[in-house]
């Protein structure tokens, strides 16, 4: 019997022993970056363990809740929700939110992320409640600001930070879509032909205004063509007046000259011969003034008529 009693002795001291090193590891904790330990003595709230290395008195301190500093995400369910003009749609959302004080969110709310997943979807109904279903795919910021606003207000109490919050989906009914897309898709026919009609209007109005320029630079050109030959005409008529000029210049001193009388008769009467063969060689019949025959009285005839005859 004693031998029975001694191992059941050792068998006690070794169990206790167990629990006594047991509950020694467990009373040395190490914290790690953006975490928090929140420690109870006698199940009372005692303190905060921040990163590092701590200590914990056995069977009296304990750590209640570890919570997470950084940032995390909390998914927002889908939920219906009715618009003000009596639309049906369906929200959907993701909200950023970080613990700022370990002890309210242990304390403050028996969960904080539903808590604030609950928040998030109720304060969306109430903003999509007071918009009309086509703002509401235009004023998603708006139903974002409104939840971040009433979150902070409370967050306050549950020693959490509610960063942002996103809405991923926001689905109408099937019927309300079609129509959605019937309705764009008539807007984007109507700014097709709005863009053809104005690119037909400009066309136009560029060809008119270029067939306008090239008259104008047409009729400036005729303009300048008849300038320009009226110009070459006076030059050349001043040019054969100069030329007649001198040439009657030069036969009045030709004339004055011995000889010179005679030498204008012998030239005019040449000239008054060729203008003769030139009216024989074609079909009208000519009457002739003098007889050619006897040269002298050609040249009587030149000296009577005069230089003009």
């Amino acid at each position: 019997m004693s031998t029975v009693f001694e191992i059941f002795n050792f068998t006690v001291w070794g169990v206790l022993f167990l629990i006594l090193i047991v509950m020694f590891l467990r009373s040395i904790r190490l914290v790690p970056t953006q975490s928090a330990y929140v420690v109870e003595r006698l199940g009372q709230y005692s303190r905060t363990l921040n990163p590092g290395f701590h200590a914990l008195v056995p069977f009296i301190d304990r750590v209640a809740f570890i919570r997470d500093l950084k940032e995390e995400t909390v998914d927002v369910p889908p939920q219906e929700c009715f618009t003000r003009d009596e639309v049906q749609v369906e929200v959907d959302g993701v909200l950023y939110i970080s613990v700022i004080d370990p002890v309210k969110a242990s304390y403050g709310v028996t969960n904080y992320s539903f808590a604030a997943m609950q928040l998030a979807q109720t304060t969306t109904r109430s903003v999509i409640g007071t918009l009309e279903l086509d703002r509401t795919f235009e004023e998603r910021d708006l139903i974002s600001a409104k939840v971040v606003e009433v979150l902070e207000r409370s967050g306050e109490t549950w020693g959490i930070r509610l960063h942002r919050y996103e809405i991923k989906n926001l689905s109408p009914p099937p019927t309300v879509k079609e129509a959605m897309e019937k309705q764009v898709t008539a807007e984007r026919n109507r700014r097709a032909i709005v863009a053809q009609s104005e690119g037909d209007k400009q066309s136009r109005i560029n060809t008119s205004e270029g067939r306008r320029l090239e008259l104008i630079n047409r009729s400036e050109g005729e303009m300048q063509r008849t300038i320009n030959e009226a110009q070459g005409q006076a030059e050349e008529v001043r040019a054969i007046a100069h030329a007649t000029a001198e040439s009657i210049e030069k036969i009045a001193a030709s004339i004055s000259v011995a000889g010179g009388a005679q030498s204008v008769r012998l030239q005019l009467a040449e000239r008054y011969l060729k203008t003769l063969r030139g009216l024989a060689d074609g079909k009208t019949d000519v009457l002739l003034p003098v007889d050619l025959a006897n040269p002298q009285q050609l040249l009587d005839a030149i000296e009577l008529r005069g230089p003009d005859g």
